[in-house]
């Protein structure tokens, strides 16, 4: 348990996080930082950076309920206090990106109705599946949910959003590395921890399998849908221009150039990053891989 602890105790989050990358920040970003003015004033852009806060949100509200939920049902006092700093960054994931949702226009009143108005369905089935196992206490089912699918798909979102962002808009990009920082602790704790289960008890190996087919299926179809409701790269070329906007250089990302790709070619790319890696995580942990079929 020495070992497993390493790197995962209230001391060194501390140090790393609040004391760390997240120092002098305020709501994730750096002190004075604002949206573009072209995000606020065109309706296109506007909607669109809408739309793609609304999933963060509920996906980190999701992962809140989840990573809180959790505490009670660890087997050890070690992943009770990890849990206990991971529902501290979820709550905060949860509050910077309302947050933005707030420096977008959407009046506090009006959150809940627009949630529910943007919210992809796919997102909604997949938090209800992980919710049910947290509510049963299965915590060996609800890490895999939360810290191996979730948080393990979602990452590499994050990571393409940033590179699309750090030019384009930085206070959006600060927020997302900083989420960044804290997802990748989360996923290292999923996958050492239930590593160590899986090897325990090996009779929930199917069970586990199970659970990554038909969650898996929900998070391919949400970023799916996240790219077919986008603008295309030539919508926002001519949104620019039009409104006398200055492109800056694109970022790039896995070897793709994030302003110029077509939505199709996006998909493909992060489909295909996510499942390499999904792939190799999963068989480190002792599970093979089911493809996911709709249900």
């Amino acid at each position: 348990m020495t070992d497993f602890l390493k790197g995962y105790d209230i001391q060194y989050w501390l140090e790393s996080a609040p004391q760390g990358y997240l120092e002098g920040t305020e709501y994730g970003h750096q002190p004075g930082e604002q949206e573009p003015p072209v995000v606020l004033q065109n309706e296109v852009l506007h909607e669109q950076a809408i739309r793609s806060t609304v999933q963060l949100v509920l996906g980190e509200r999701c992962a809140l309920a989840a990573s809180s939920g959790l505490i009670n049902a660890a087997p050890d006092e070690a992943s009770k206090r990890f849990l206990a700093t991971q529902t501290l960054d979820e709550a905060r994931h949860v509050e910077v990106f309302t947050h933005r949702l707030h420096d977008l226009g959407v009046k506090k009143s009006e959150l809940e109705s627009t949630l529910k108005e943007y919210g992809n369905p796919n997102l909604v089935k997949f938090a209800e599946l992980l919710l049910e196992k947290v509510d049963k206490k299965d915590f060996v089912a609800g890490v895999v949910g939360q810290n191996v699918i979730l948080e393990g798909m979602a990452f590499r979102v994050f990571e393409m959003l940033h590179a699309a962002n750090e030019s384009a808009n930085p206070k959006f990009a600060h927020i997302l590395s900083g989420t960044i920082a804290d997802e990748r602790r989360h996923v290292g704790f999923g996958e050492n921890r239930i590593g160590s289960l899986v090897r325990e008890n090996p009779d929930r190996k199917p069970d586990i399998e199970r659970l990554q087919k038909e969650m898996s299926y929900y998070m391919l179809a949400t970023f799916g849908d996240a790219f077919r409701q986008g603008p295309s790269p030539e919508e926002v070329d001519q949104i620019l221009e039009k409104e006398g906007v200055k492109r800056e250089k694109p970022g790039e990302w896995q070897g793709v150039k994030l302003g110029q790709a077509t939505p199709e070619e996006l998909e493909g790319v992060l489909g295909d990053t996510i499942l390499k890696e999904f792939k190799l995580r999963l068989g480190r942990i002792g599970i093979e891989y089911q493809t996911p079929i709709q249900p």
